[in-house]
């Protein structure tokens, strides 16, 4: 797949809305998107380990952690999971850790920024909910797309 999202938004315009600026690429795919698949949950990553031992089929794992800056939602633990059970990427609106060894992990990731201390582990959180940042809101079923230009979302698949 060709993935270019400046091409994306000229093409398809009013379909298409776009997240604000605010992440940061730390994947291996630079470019990515699928079906949204949601997580929300606050500085507790256990519902995002379990969603990695999911089949991912192609989706994009959306993960609204409030923009925590306290500790990190993704290891490279859990991202080398997601990207042997076929996810095509994760977002996280928070915090992701181990970027070093993001690089050699097949897995388009961005997130706000890197921190080195992991979350707890309490089960808490929502599954499958809409969760709005970056000026959008991301519902499961969407799409998303990304790339080093952005991100965007879209009802439908435009590739």
């Amino acid at each position: 797949m060709t993935l270019i999202l400046p091409d994306l938004c000229d093409a398809f315009g009013e379909e298409i809305t776009v997240l604000a600026p605010i992440f940061r690429n730390f994947g291996a795919r630079r470019a990515f998107g699928g079906p949204i698949s949601t997580i929300k949950c606050h500085e507790d990553n256990s519902l995002v380990a379990a969603a990695v031992e999911e089949p991912g089929a192609g989706r994009v794992l959306v993960v609204d952690g409030g923009g925590s800056d306290r500790c990190a939602l993704l290891g490279d633990n859990l991202a080398r999971k997601a990207a042997a059970q076929g996810w095509a990427g994760i977002v996280v609106y928070g915090a992701v850790r181990d970027v070093q060894d993001f690089p050699e992990i097949d897995l388009g990731i961005q997130a706000l920024f890197a921190h080195p201390r992991k979350s707890v582990k309490k089960g808490i959180g929502e599954r499958e909910v809409a969760v709005t940042f970056a000026g959008a809101t991301l519902a499961p079923g969407a799409y998303l797309y990304a790339d080093d230009n952005g991100m965007i979302i879209t009802p439908r698949a435009l590739l």
